[in-house]
């Protein structure tokens, strides 16, 4: 009974992450170029198996030690590397660019690709402030080319779930989000120095936990919450490693109030261990999504009582489990990205504009009332 409720669940959860467009005959591998290596997860598609959805034409860094280590690492050819968009984009011509540069830089990428109707995914979050995604949106929308943002936690099975659990009611209308995220902090996990310079610079990242690990939350809520902005953000951070970040925060919470819920974001770079994790509260009970794969759903019973289910979760199917395939789906029309969904652009416009209320809420030490 219980993998006839799991197996339903997860066939409703594919239709209803994304519209699913008929048929067609099969199209060539998208044209992919890569634009920037400082943002270490881009080994993600670097060593991304080989498949016939997308094709790696062309990379884009200027720090040729930087390339030729990740090159060298993945088996890529360093006659495919450039120091400019725009030598990359006339030499290979890509459909589309996966940005793995800083987030100050994500404006750059689209001003360049968007007029030549080049496709643009970029690393979490969407941009640095709303400015510069106010931007980018324009340029998407004008030159009508798909702008999507990648989270690692889009791809849990784990959250999806849970996204259907509360849409079919099985907890009860939602009351509260508690979602955590985060690590040691840079340094300690021992990131590389070109991923380091940028990620505890508050001009190139944003911020530093606050933006780094707070978007997650930002977009989930705003997801579950199915595009609802929230009506205020409040936003206290703090700075336990000093030494390590002297420039940006590395501890933040953000409360998010919405009219008849509110979402409680821990981003911090001061756990112990490496978290992604959430905890969805209902009328009726709660679901723990603890991980990846792992998840319980708890139904009160009486004053403190409850009865516990737990789960563990296979991988979602392709191209669903993975964020260059879905772009690729997306830029053959094979799919059409349900309305505010993780990677959507309108999604990650209320995200950039949430973490811009959140840092000024620290600043100021008040709450924010969003327009």
């Amino acid at each position: 009974m219980k993998n006839l409720r799991v197996l339903f669940l997860s066939t409703f959860l594919l239709l209803t992450a994304c519209i699913i467009a008929q048929p067609q005959n099969q199209s060539k591998s998208v044209r992919l170029a890569v634009g920037g290596l400082t943002h270490t997860h881009v080994h993600w598609i670097l060593g991304s198996p080989k498949n016939d959805k997308f094709i790696i034409v062309g990379i884009m860094e200027p720090n040729r030690d930087l390339a030729l280590r990740y090159t060298q690492q993945h088996g890529f050819s360093m006659d495919i590397v450039f120091s400019t968009m725009e030598e990359m984009i006339a030499k290979t011509k890509p459909e589309a660019v996966a940005a793995f540069g800083t987030i100050y830089e994500h404006l750059k990428v689209v001003e360049t690709c968007a007029p030549l109707g080049i496709h643009v995914m970029v690393e979490k979050p969407l941009a640095v402030s709303i400015e510069h995604a106010k931007k980018m949106e324009a340029l998407a929308k004008k030159y009508k080319i798909h702008l999507l943002t990648n989270y690692e936690t889009s791809w849990y099975p784990t959250t999806h779930n849970a996204y259907v659990w509360l849409a079919n009611d099985s907890i009860g209308d939602l009351s509260q989000l508690i979602i955590r995220d985060g690590h040691r902090g840079p340094k300690k996990i021992g990131i590389n120095k070109e991923f380091l310079d940028w990620l505890t610079d508050p001009v190139q990242n944003g911020g530093g936990a606050i933006t780094d690990f707070g978007c997650y939350g930002a977009n989930i809520s705003t997801w579950l919450h199915k595009g609802k902005k929230p009506l205020s953000v409040t936003a206290v951070t703090q700075q336990f490693q000093r030494e390590n970040n002297p420039a940006v925060d590395d501890e933040s919470t953000i409360i998010l109030a919405y009219d008849s819920s509110k979402a409680t974001i821990q981003a911090s770079w001061n756990w112990p261990i490496g978290r992604k994790d959430m905890e969805v509260y209902g009328t009726k009970g709660v679901i723990y999504a603890d991980n990846r794969n792992k998840i319980r759903i708890r139904m009160a019973e009486g004053y403190d009582g409850f009865r516990e289910t737990a789960y563990s979760l296979e991988e979602r199917t392709a191209p669903f489990n993975d964020p260059f395939m879905l772009f690729a789906a997306v830029i053959r029309n094979e799919i059409v990205l349900a309305p505010y969904d993780l990677s959507s652009l309108e999604n990650n416009m209320i995200v950039v504009e949430i973490l811009e209320a959140a840092k000024l809420s620290a600043k100021k030490g008040k709450t924010i009332q969003l327009k």
